[in-house]
């Protein structure tokens, strides 16, 4: 099971690994490797939360977020993402900017650093609505009852989310990015490109976001359908709109599984520039990381993991809202990414831990119950 499931990340390993020999002798494997480690770190989370919505998901959709998923995944975020910052920013061809990430590694570098508030603003943003729309989700199972349950009443109140959400930006705005970056000593005023980042990170999630939920509401709808005139539908043939409408839902939900683990690359891509600003072993550690992240989700659906550690979800939304505050600070302060990766591992640890607890105390109450069971028809 292991082996299947994490077959190509092993095989991609050590194809990056020999590739960062020979681009770069074994100075360069060990930066790969260190890369590696540190996108798995940042991304446990993303792969909790990718396992949620995936599950929805049948085997054909889930295969193309293996492989379609993947190729967008490493190279687009991994290895053109960062390209077309510097394009953009710097008003460049992508050739030009190709050329420039190869050749003058250092003015690569200060050219993504310069941009940092945008992708910071509109990452936070993203990662920011999907926490605050957990939150104040009222569901059956509560992690932190004495915090979720006041939350879910309050969620109650209609745009909730996206009002706390505009209020955290424009204070971003203000507190942070009217300070941002120092460039030939003067101060460059970032707060309208974090305003408009963010905004588009707002924007997004809704759009995605509301797609994915509405075609997942319709094919809801028309499995309950489907499973009530089934007889009919089997002597009429294929259920045609049935296949199609599944369709649109897996789609739309791929689409926001695609923007999720971009918003979520943002913090490794801009993190491996303290290790190393050379965009090939860059590619080289993030994507082998990414291999994990994704192989990981697979396994935690086929294994029922979320099913059994309960609590393993809110742990890793809880993760996504310290990480989304994270790349807000980062638009004017500097963080260390292992600061950043241990948080969301004590969440995610501390979330695994109370959920093995439950399961113990479950199991305890249904063995007591057994035995007083026992007792009964013994009398």
């Amino acid at each position: 099971m292991v082996l299947k499931t994490f077959g190509w990340s092993f095989a991609v390993t050590a194809l990056g690994l020999v590739a960062a020999i020979l681009f770069g002798g074994w100075t360069a494997f060990g930066i790969v490797a260190i890369l590696s480690i540190l996108e798995i770190s940042l991304s446990f989370d993303n792969a909790v939360v990718n396992a949620g919505i995936l599950k929805k998901m049948n085997a054909f959709w889930q295969k193309i977020f293996l492989t379609i998923g993947i190729l967008i995944a490493v190279f687009g975020m991994r290895l053109v993402f960062p390209v077309v910052i510097v394009a953009v920013s710097a008003q460049l061809g992508p050739i030009e900017a190709v050329d420039l990430a190869l050749s003058d590694k250092d003015r690569y570098q200060e050219l993504v650093t310069d941009a940092h508030p945008a992708i910071a603003a509109f990452g936070g943003m993203f990662l920011l609505m999907i926490f605050l729309d957990f939150i104040f989700e009222d569901r059956d199972i509560k992690w932190l009852g004495w915090l979720e349950r006041p939350l879910a009443k309050l969620g109650k109140i209609d745009m909730l989310s996206v009002c706390i959400a505009l209020i955290i930006l424009l204070i971003s705005a203000v507190t942070f990015a009217t300070h941002a970056h120092q460039h030939g000593g003067a101060h460059v005023d970032k707060s309208a490109t974090v305003l408009l980042s963010g905004i588009a990170g707002l924007i997004t999630y809704m759009i995605v976001g509301g797609l994915s939920g509405f075609f997942e509401d319709k094919l809801e709808e028309e499995e309950e359908r489907e499973h009530e005139e089934e007889e009919k539908a089997a002597r009429a043939g294929k259920p045609r709109s049935a296949v199609a409408l599944a369709g649109k839902a897996a789609f739309f939900m791929f689409l926001y599984l695609e923007v999720l683990d971009a918003s979520f690359s943002f913090d490794g891509v801009i993190g491996a520039f303290a290790i190393t600003n050379d965009i090939v072993l860059m590619a080289l550690g993030l994507g082998i990381g990414a291999m994990y992240v994704r192989s990981l989700t697979v396994y935690l659906v086929r294994q029922g993991t979320l099913d059994d550690y309960v609590y393993l979800e809110h742990g890793a939304h809880y993760a996504i809202g310290a990480l989304a505050m994270i790349l807000l600070v980062t638009i004017q302060y500097e963080i260390n990414e292992i600061i950043t990766g241990l948080i969301g591992v004590v969440l995610i640890g501390a979330s695994f831990w109370s959920s093995v607890r439950r399961n113990k105390r479950l199991a305890q109450a249904e063995g007591n119950a057994d035995d007083k069971t026992e007792v009964t028809s013994g009398v």
